[in-house]
């Protein structure tokens, strides 16, 4: 039974000169591939794809392979295993009808080619990456329809694991447009896949996965306490059991879904649509579900929606490359349109990318304000190339798709959004500077952007001692609440949720900022001079007018942001509770209990808890007492089923 699945590593676990192998629960001897893909600063393995081929196993059996440290040793490749492959009488094919045109791309003709890519080499499995645009039999070029295989072929065994992806997204080709299709999809002679009448949207692509031979029906369960001690993840509450209906709902909805390509599947198709939401997060509900459970279901969800990620049009792909647009090459690019700021003096050249005027029909619409995480944890667990790409894509599109000043071009600064915007865009640098392969070359350009965002951040915040005493941001949009006079607090502690993933990831200057922007969760707990009550409150007035110097102490805010009848009342008490109730009826309080939906796991106080965790974590002042305040409050959220901020301290 062939295996492939990605491997996260502690730190300094497995060191440069080592590797690993491994066991089978009887002690027996496990062969292993061993992709290594990236390292930590240490030199010490980050990440890896790991690739196997069990002895069979009986439906409902389980099997655990354990990872066992060894001395590196050199595996020598297999010299025939394209050869083998081709011989074997393996091909993909693509067949799209167009108005009555006719275009196809074989996998086989393309491996035939000099030097295909490849993104797994070795004795065991290789895996090559191969594209083409589709063409007529005439040899006419679709000026904007790609089609691209990823095809891993494990030897020995006369298997291949296909990935077929069809893509609509070169980043500077003119006229972008939406294009309907009908699709004929062939493994191995025979007919896979099919779909009449697909309207393929612009900047988007579809993938499908299929095998050569009888497929493996095996689900790969990582080991949860070691993924979230590796600090990949956010350190979930452990203690936490997923629950049945929660997993047999989210199956249901999902396979109830749009979920064919260019569906949404379980996603908000609108982004810029406000309100709670399971995606909203540093990795989605349905991710954490997956971490904390690894139940088939879940993950198969997770998957499943990193695959519809393609939907959106988020996917500028540059035809010089071939690989998705970079910063680096098209310093002034923007989706704002052509103007003179995005104009390249250098280049000699106009960077706007172009926009779609004439078949514009995608429901599907991107905001980096509200963009789930889709490809971060799906990449991780399975280390699949389309994933990878999906992560650089989002990544790419939200540094570099609006204003190139406001921006500072190749820096790809996000203080000008949103802060919610700001937060989830910085989530995705993190993540790509994380988790990219070492040859990767965006992964430089992302650590880059990340180290340009942390030094803006830091030096307007951390070291500026004009900044404010609360620890909240004010750049961007952060006054867009009460006439310019306040900010939103949960947009804020997602911000700090982001700056305390990246801090426990060891990335420069992510710990100073963590204990500069810890300060604002705190205090909105620990202050004597606010109600620990209202720290999850909707919006916290810093100045009396929106041409005010701002507050200085957490006593003037509380009596800005609420009420006389409110701030009359005992914190805590029944009589707050009361009040909290008269002036808000439909939001349910008792005494203890926090503002703001307390028992609802997308609720303010639930988007606070990430924030504290780090903030504890981050070891400030008063951060533990706040912690145990916060976990003393009544009304709290039921996470077996949404758990995406249930994250605690370490």
């Amino acid at each position: 039974m062939p295996l492939t699945f990605g491997q996260v590593f502690v730190q300094g676990e497995v060191g440069s000169s080592e590797s690993i192998t491994g066991t089978l629960a009887d002690g027996t001897p496990l062969g292993l591939q061993i992709d290594a893909k990236a390292s930590h600063a240490d030199g010490s393995l980050r990440h890896a794809v790991i690739s196997t081929v069990l002895p069979q196993l009986a439906a409902g059996q389980s099997q655990t392979i354990k990872l066992v440290k060894t001395a590196a040793y050199t595996a020598t490749p297999s010299a025939t295993a394209l050869a083998d492959l081709l011989n074997g009488g393996f091909d993909a094919r693509v067949n799209l009808t167009i108005g009555g045109v006719a275009y196809s791309v074989s996998a086989k003709d393309l491996l035939q080619l000099p030097n295909p890519t490849k993104w797994l080499v070795g004795p065991s499995v290789n895996e090559w990456l191969v594209s083409a645009p589709l063409k007529t039999a005439g040899g006419v070029v679709h000026p904007h329809l790609v089609a691209r295989f990823a095809i891993r072929a494990y030897a020995g065994i006369n298997k291949a694991k296909v990935d077929v992806i069809v893509e609509n997204g070169w980043a500077y080709e003119p006229n972008p447009q939406d294009f309907t299709y009908d699709v004929q999809v062939e493994v191995g002679g025979q007919t896979v896949y099919s779909n009449n009448a697909l309207t393929h949207y612009h900047h988007a692509r579809w993938r499908k996965s299929f095998w050569w031979g009888t497929a493996p029906l095996a689900h790969i369960k990582h080991n949860t306490a070691y993924l979230i001690a590796s600090k990949a993840v956010p350190n979930y509450d452990q203690s936490i059991t997923i629950s049945e209906t929660g997993l047999a709902n989210l199956k249901m909805n999902f396979d109830a879904a749009s979920i064919e390509p260019m569906g949404n599947g379980i996603a908000t198709p609108y982004m810029p649509t406000t309100g709670g939401r399971p995606e909203i997060g540093l990795i989605p509900g349905w991710g954490a579900m997956t971490v904390l459970s690894m139940d088939k279901r879940a993950k198969d969800v997770t998957l499943g929606m990193g695959d519809l990620s393609g939907s959106w049009p988020t996917h500028y792909r540059d035809k010089v490359t071939g690989r998705p647009i970079s910063l680096a090459d098209y310093p002034y690019m923007t989706l704002n349109g052509p103007s003179s700021d995005s104009f390249n003096p250098t280049a000699n050249r106009n960077e706007a990318l172009p926009g779609c005027t004439t078949v514009c029909n995608n429901p599907n619409v991107a905001d980096t304000a509200h963009q789930p995480a889709f490809n971060y944890l799906p990449y991780l667990l399975t280390g699949e190339h389309y994933y990878l790409e999906e992560l650089l894509f989002y990544t790419m599109w939200s540094v570099g798709g609006g204003h190139p000043v406001y921006r500072q071009l190749e820096q790809g600064l996000v203080a000008s959004d949103q802060v919610r915007g700001q937060a989830w865009t910085l989530r995705n640098v993190v993540d790509a500077a994380y988790v990219l392969p070492d040859s990767d070359p965006m992964k430089a350009q992302f650590n880059a952007i990340l180290a340009a965002n942390l030094a803006w951040f830091n030096t307007t915040y951390t070291t500026n001692a004009s900044a404010n005493v609360f620890g909240a941001l004010t750049n961007g949009y952060a006054f867009s609440y009460n006439n310019e006079t306040g900010i939103a607090p949960w947009q804020d502690d997602f911000f700090t949720s982001v700056i305390g993933h990246a801090a426990e990831r060891n990335f420069s200057g992510a710990p100073a900022l963590l204990a500069w922007k810890a300060k604002f969760p705190v205090g909105r707990m620990a202050d004597a001079g606010f109600c620990w009550v209202m720290g999850s409150v909707y919006t916290f007035n810093m100045r009396p007018t929106n041409t005010s110097p701002f507050f200085t102490t957490y006593a003037q805010v509380y009596q800005a942001t609420l009420s006389a009848a409110l701030r009359a009342t005992a914190c805590g008490s029944a009589a707050m509770a009361q009040q909290i109730q008269l002036e808000d009826p439909g939001t349910p309080m008792i005494a203890g209990a926090m503002v703001g939906y307390p028992q609802s796991s997308m609720g303010f106080p639930a988007n606070m808890q990430p924030a504290l965790a780090y903030a504890k974590d981050s070891g400030i002042a008063n951060a533990a007492t706040a912690w145990s305040i916060f976990n003393q409050r009544q009304m709290k959220p039921d996470y077996s089923t949404d758990p995406q901020f249930a994250i605690v301290p370490r």
